[in-house]
């Protein structure tokens, strides 16, 4: 048998590449996106606490009812915004899956969405599974901000949709209140779609508010708006996110959604329904990992990258352009092989492999992995 594969130009993913080296030569992995601390025992207690209540049947296919309420309540605290939880909440199997299901609901072949590089790499591969076309604009180096009159420039008739993502993955990019006036006048009176990717929106820095799209009526009615549980509660592999959007697009949203996961973690959601009663689990949180992030700015000072500054997210991208003249991938695994520290090279999040000699680090690891890695660095 022979398949026309749906996704030629895919292969193993660069993260694949560089935890498998990492493994190899016993390296400090700041690779990948996930915390190698421990999650508050407190939540792992109230999973063990729910099983042990028999909570481990299948929930409703949307999430459990009582999670979504207090979702609903946590919206309204943080940007006044009142959420229906019936309608207008899903419970996903992890932010990926919500990015997914959205564009899913919503394209056809022959659309096109415009996607900000360097970008996530799931969005792509999103779009071209659903027949559509990524219309790539590329984000100012080295601040990597929007550059708005491009996106002006590329909308048309076929414009179906734009990603947009803050905290940004890879860089650390923020979005500010004046990115979202001109976001909003970009699509006033327009059909186009909105996929809103704040899995981030609490490890945020410096001060900086979010600037949800939960926050804009006019964007809401609009946009599908993707968060997630593991990044704020240091559970990546949980795999649990959720989807928030007006009622008429939920639908939409719940019909392709139901077919692929008729129900989320049960025992799971029922602990986070309490624990997000826990406010200042997730509005401290920014604070918490900033200090992680500056910790490691510190360290990173007595070597000789350079800081490409990140106010959100688990990443900072440095600049390696005064250490080597080689392409950021062939350093990147010099690096694994000659200091024992695996990266990712920021050029694996663009279409054209775009190189400007930098790389992305995870600092949201214990001080002491940090540390061990800037001391591997200044033996370069």
């Amino acid at each position: 048998m022979h398949i026309v594969s749906k996704l030629p130009q895919v292969g193993t993913t660069i993260f694949t590449i560089m935890s498998q080296l990492a493994q190899q030569h016993h390296a400090i992995n700041l690779g990948q996106g996930f915390p190698d601390f421990m999650m508050d025992e407190a939540l792992i207690d109230l999973i063990q606490k729910a099983m042990t209540d028999g909570c481990n049947q299948y929930t409703h296919t949307n999430g459990l009812p009582a999670l979504r309420n207090a979702l609903a309540e946590k919206v309204k605290k943080l940007y006044n915004t009142s959420i229906h939880p019936e309608t207008q909440i899903t419970i996903t199997p992890g932010g990926t899956y919500a990015i997914y299901t959205a564009l899913t609901s919503f394209l056809y072949s022959g659309d096109e969405v415009i996607v900000f590089e360097p970008a996530y790499d799931s969005y792509v591969p999103n779009i071209v599974l659903n027949g559509a076309k990524p219309v790539f604009i590329a984000l100012q180096y080295p601040d990597y901000s929007i550059p708005w009159h491009e996106v002006a420039q590329k909308i048309n008739s076929k414009t179906k949709a734009i990603i947009i993502n803050s905290p940004h993955n890879p860089t650390g990019a923020v979005l500010s209140e004046q990115d979202i006036m001109t976001l909003r006048t970009l699509v006033a009176k327009t059909n186009i779609m909105i996929v809103s990717d704040e899995v981030y929106e609490h490890l945020i820095f410096d001060a900086i508010p979010h600037q949800s799209l939960l926050r804009y009526p006019d964007l809401l009615e609009r946009s599908f708006i993707i968060f997630s549980f593991g990044k704020t509660y240091h559970c990546t592999g949980w795999k649990l996110g959720y989807c928030i959007a007006a009622a008429p697009l939920m639908q939409e949203f719940r019909k392709v959604h139901q077919f692929n996961c008729f129900s989320c973690d049960t025992p799971k959601q029922y602990a986070l329904a309490t624990y997000l009663q826990e406010e200042d689990k997730y509005v401290q949180l920014g604070a918490q990992i900033q200090k992680k992030r500056d910790f490691f700015r510190t360290l990173m000072q007595q070597t000789g990258f350079v800081c490409i500054p990140s106010h959100g997210s688990y990443f900072e991208c440095y600049s390696y352009a005064a250490l080597s003249n080689k392409s950021d991938t062939e350093f990147a695994v010099e690096l694994v092989q000659k200091a024992g520290v695996a990266t990712i090279p920021v050029s694996a999040f663009y279409h054209h492999k775009t190189d400007e000699k930098v790389l992305r680090f995870c600092f949201a690891k214990k001080e002491e992995t940090l540390l061990e890695a800037a001391e591997r660095f200044k033996h370069l």
